[in-house]
């Protein structure tokens, strides 16, 4: 439980979007916020099998492994840098940080530690060390 604005929460999800939408990282209309829904939803995904790792039995998760690294090269990371490549900008939805890079960004350290080597033929996904994320970032309250 966390309290914000004197409001106790619960909720992962609940408290990000509080977050989110408080300072201005939810997008600027209904188009933009229903694209960073589906991407941070995309991400979930990939985040959920990477977090339930540690539970698969031994005998299986060498394949669980496997199937994480297939879908993380050929699945997710080419749609998140198609998006990049096709929007132009430094950032996945609109021209400034919004709630789905900072869940791109914490992707990318989980599928770093899993294996470095994932992001190598993703160039545009290197946002983690890109100036300008790195600015946007700096300047969100602590």
């Amino acid at each position: 439980m966390v309290e914000i604005d004197g409001m106790k929460m619960v909720q992962t999800r609940a408290i990000l979007n509080y977050i989110a939408t408080k300072y201005n990282l939810y997008g600027k209309d209904m188009k933009e916020r229903a694209l960073i829904d589906m991407y941070v939803e995309g991400m979930a995904d990939l985040y959920e099998m990477i977090l339930l790792l540690p539970l698969c039995p031994p005998d299986q998760k060498d394949a669980k492994v496997a199937l994480i690294k297939e879908r993380t090269i050929n699945r997710y990371f080419p749609v998140f840098e198609k998006v990049l490549k096709s929007h132009g900008q430094d950032y996945l939805v609109g021209n400034k940080l919004s709630k789905a890079d900072v869940y791109l960004v914490e992707l990318l350290y989980i599928v770093e530690e899993l294996d470095p080597s994932l992001i190598t033929s993703f160039p545009l996904l290197k946002v983690i060390y890109h100036p300008a994320l790195r600015e946007a970032a700096s300047c969100l309250p602590s």
